[in-house]
């Protein structure tokens, strides 16, 4: 509860702090200039180039909470690219500028900062969700934020109103968002995600991947990407038993390790386990990893379903499964529902 309430003090402190700069950048104009707000590249990669081929008449500009891929910066070319922390206090003011001039703010997460602002009347934000379907429950729905304090909650409820408009990929999804974020229907836009288009539109991306490793060509290859989970320690394992698949496994298959990005781990599993384990967490385009997968292993993320437009066979791991659901919540009969073993 102490760490709880330093939390909220600091956010608080931060959010105020940002409220301020906002408001002094809100007295300059507003531009025709639309501002992507990401944690994640392929949705807006695909909006970015649908975006050039419409010519439309709106600058843009990146904000972006981690690093992007160098093919990303090579194919934004002169739009501006702003990491958004406050370490660095130019890029910070910088990106906060941006947001305040913006006539539309496209994000793919969720960013406190908007509990703590209002933007202009004609401005309007765009909730573009970084994942295609849910297995778990998230905003509203997580069972999580009842341990949050009730200005966390309050903070959590501030932030979805701003949504003037939310991207889904189904009805499903609509009713789903819905309830996650307390929206209306009329908040929904359905439209389908752009990040399936990837799959859709069939490109190919194994000859720069099979080139990076000869392996890939000659072995089979499983993917294990697991999702995000509260409180995973740097140097926990992965959970899967790698000693016996490797064991068993290692003549015929590789496995690519794609582990969420919030998750880090200092286990060197491609040293312990040479020419079988690739570790591909720090790459940034997990559809062109799903693309040369033959079958994928996952629990609760949602990336089953981008790989199911391709066919291909699942097996489900949630080791935690009753853990899990307690805590964070997933969606009923998660067990029957999913389409693997």
């Amino acid at each position: 509860m102490p760490f709880l309430m330093l939390r909220e003090v600091l956010v608080f402190c931060y959010l105020a702090i940002f409220k301020i700069v906002f408001n002094v950048f809100k007295l300059c104009p507003l531009q025709n200039k639309v501002a992507f707000v990401i944690s994640f590249e392929e949705n807006i990669i695909n909006l970015y180039r649908e975006m050039n081929n419409e010519n439309l008449p709106l600058k843009k500009v990146i904000i972006c909470n981690n690093l992007v891929s160098r093919e990303f910066q090579m194919e934004l070319k002169n739009t501006p690219i702003i990491p958004f922390k406050i370490s660095n206090i130019f890029n910070w003011l910088f990106a906060i500028y941006n947001l305040s001039t913006s006539r539309i703010i496209i994000i793919d997460n969720y960013y406190a900062f908007l509990s703590a602002i209002e933007f202009k009347k004609y401005v309007e934000c765009i909730q573009l969700w970084h994942a295609a379907g849910a297995l778990k429950e998230f905003g509203l729905r997580d069972r999580s934020v009842r341990f949050r304090t009730k200005n966390a909650q309050q903070r959590f409820k501030k932030v979805y109103k701003k949504f003037n408009k939310i991207v889904v990929g189904s009805e499903e999804m609509a009713k789903i968002f819905m309830d996650s974020f307390g929206v209306q229907s009329l908040n929904i836009l359905r439209t389908g995600i752009p990040r399936t288009d990837f799959f859709y539109e069939k490109k190919k991306a194994e000859s720069f991947l099979i080139q990076d490793n000869p392996d890939f060509k000659s072995k089979k290859i499983i993917l294990y990407a697991p999702t995000y989970r509260d409180g995973l320690l740097k140097n926990e394992k992965i959970h899967l038993d790698i000693k016996k698949m490797y064991q068993e496994l290692k003549d015929d298959f590789i496995l690519l390790i794609k582990m969420h990005p919030a998750v880090k781990t200092n286990i060197n599993y491609e040293a312990l386990y040479p020419n079988f384990i690739y570790d591909y967490s720090s790459y940034k385009r997990v559809n062109e990893l799903l693309l040369i997968a033959d079958c994928l292993i996952t629990d609760y993320s949602s990336i089953p379903f981008e790989y199911s437009l391709l066919k291909k066979p699942m097996i489900f791991f949630p080791y935690d499964l009753d853990n899990y659901r307690n805590q964070r919540g997933l969606i009923d009969n998660y067990e029957h529902i999913v389409p693997g073993i």
